[in-house]
């Protein structure tokens, strides 16, 4: 197995909030809490998780858009955050990523052709930024004439693979998609998704994708990361996770997902832990059907079924941070 291409080891960020009274102290709102993984070259890497659950701020960390509070994020054995500038800027050249809503993210004022080329510029590329325009609408499927269109004149499908065209520019080995398919309608997603999984493969990227659309991680990704409350509950194989679910979390989102059969989707209850007074214990435990006493005095980290942590294990094996992982926690419905 080659070097990783993330190496993230115990990586925190959390954000400072406004005081709750005057004389009070500033509570620290814990967004990402203690990662630990590697992402390999070349893979599809799903992370998933319910909203607020730190997934967006683990990509940034990971694009090098923010800093981690404590713990170290490297890019190919390169710390991303205190590194020089010039091989910063060969990381930001490297790593790339697609927003969640293409609209928000395009500039109104610029056309198409000057959106696409503009990392380009900014990269100090040295080709052909025509050639290369030429070349990205051609890769996305967009007709010759787009450059010279504004954003709001496509769908919001053809704005995605606008963006999508935009960060593959400066020729990335890593992309980064979050939620890229989630302000799309249910028509349109389908040919996004069929496209970043021709270009992953055509082009050799690792893909890193953020999304809480569980069918979306089980058609695209090769391994999945299940994060709750900011942590890294369960990391595995695609077909190990949604066959063996072995942390209760991920069990009930697949419960909950709608079926084609005559069984409704089982809804998570209980309300999740505030990001501003997490517990010392496991997290999930106020939701959890199977917990215990126990489970109030600890808090479990990943581990296998042979009791491997994530340094030790292989890339590929399942791991969960639950007690009752691989025993209580039986195979998906």
């Amino acid at each position: 197995m080659s070097d990783p291409c993330f190496t993230l080891r115990d990586v925190t960020r959390s954000f400072r909030l406004r005081r709750r009274s005057l004389l009070g102290p500033r509570p620290d709102l814990q967004a990402v809490r203690g990662v630990t993984m590697d992402v390999q070259d070349g893979e599809v890497l799903g992370i998933v998780g319910e909203s607020g659950c730190g997934k967006t701020t683990l990509a940034h960390l990971l694009a090098g858009l923010d800093s981690p509070t404590s713990g170290t994020v490297a890019y190919r054995g390169t710390d991303v955050t205190t590194t020089d500038r010039v091989a910063r800027r060969r990381i930001h050249r490297d790593v790339q990523l697609v927003f969640q809503d293409p609209m928000s993210s395009l500039d109104p004022r610029l056309k198409v052709g000057t959106a696409i080329t503009e990392p380009l510029r900014s990269l100090a590329v040295d080709e052909s930024h025509d050639q290369r325009l030429a070349e990205l609408l051609e890769a996305v499927g967009l007709p010759d004439g787009s450059a010279d269109r504004y954003p709001h004149e496509f769908s919001g499908g053809q704005r995605q693979r606008v963006a999508v065209a935009r960060a593959l520019a400066p020729r990335p080995s890593v992309l980064i998609a979050d939620e890229p398919v989630s302000a799309l309608d249910v028509s349109v997603r389908a040919t996004i998704l069929a496209l970043l999984r021709d270009l992953q493969q055509r082009l050799g990227l690792t893909l890193v994708l953020i999304t809480h659309d569980l069918s979306v991680v089980r058609y695209l990704c090769d391994r999945v990361a299940v994060m709750y409350l900011g942590r890294v509950v369960e990391l595995g194989r695609t077909r190990d996770l949604f066959d063996n679910p072995a942390h209760p979390y991920t069990r009930a989102l697949l419960e909950a997902v709608p079926r084609l059969d005559a069984r409704l989707p089982t809804p998570l209850g209980g309300a999740v832990p505030s990001p501003v007074e997490v517990p010392p214990y496991c997290a999930f435990v106020p939701r959890c059907r199977l917990a215990e006493a126990s489970c109030r005095q600890i808090d479990p980290r990943l581990r296998g079924r042979d009791g491997a942590d994530v340094a030790t294990a292989a890339h590929d094996q399942h791991l969960a941070a639950c007690q009752f992982a691989f025993t209580k926690i039986g195979a998906a419905p």
